[in-house]
């Protein structure tokens, strides 16, 4: 489905975090989301970009030379 929208308890169920994680790296800006009259919501498309970006950055950084080279 395009432009899947989660609430916040689908986000921790799909990072398999706890309910409090997602909603302190929403407020901090780590992950993408926004607010509707309160309640934190997530773009389904853009927590799959989010998660592709952090696996890609996740792996330069376990690179034997730190990711430079």
């Amino acid at each position: 489905m395009p432009d899947e929208i989660l609430t916040l308890a689908e986000v921790a169920q799909l990072l398999k975090v706890a309910d409090k994680t997602v909603y302190t790296m929403a407020q901090r800006g780590e992950v993408p989301a926004f607010k509707v009259r309160g309640q934190w919501r997530f773009k389904r498309d853009d927590l799959d970009q989010w998660i592709e970006q952090k696996k890609l950055s996740q792996r330069d950084h376990d690179k034997p030379d730190g990711g430079h080279g």
